[in-house]
């Protein structure tokens, strides 16, 4: 055991050394700029492609705008009927918390690329659909959107 063996057993664990060349161990904990990023999904966008890392920034943009535009939107209707207005509630909420989850998921690649179109996706849906600037309600209305209010 003069030859390392407390680290044979290691080395037993670990995948061989061709499939470590094949794919990708670099998992980031800190923020870096570049393509190089694999966003929700093994392999995606890819190391080599420019044009689906500006896709995959843009999927970003448009689920957080999404996310702002459920958070404001009025889609029911005041003669609902009770039951059919709470199930599209609770279905129009369980979308918005599962897009938001995709975004933070996004973020979590620690690509600062992925990090600034999130906040400028989430910043641009505000902008639009909750924000004074556009915003057609009047003050004594009293509801601002079909769901509560996002609360992080």
């Amino acid at each position: 055991m003069n030859d390392g063996g407390h680290m044979h057993g290691m080395a037993a664990a670990s995948p061989p050394m061709s499939m470590m060349h094949r794919r990708r161990m670099i998992m980031h904990m800190t923020f870096f700029w570049g393509k190089d990023a694999e966003i929700l999904f093994d392999g995606w966008p890819g190391a080599d492609h420019l044009g689906m890392y500006v896709l995959a920034l843009a999927v970003i943009f448009f689920l957080a705008v999404a996310v702002e535009w459920l958070s404001h939107c009025k889609l029911l209707k005041e003669k609902s009927p009770p039951a059919a207005a709470g199930m599209l509630q609770t279905l129009m909420y369980a979308v918005r918390v599962g897009l938001a989850y995709l975004v933070m998921l996004s973020v979590m690649s620690f690509n600062g690329g992925v990090f600034l179109v999130a906040v400028a996706g989430h910043a641009v849906g505000f902008f639009f659909f909750g924000s004074r600037a556009f915003n057609k309600q009047t003050e004594d209305s009293g509801k601002g959107s079909d769901l509560p209010p996002m609360n992080c």
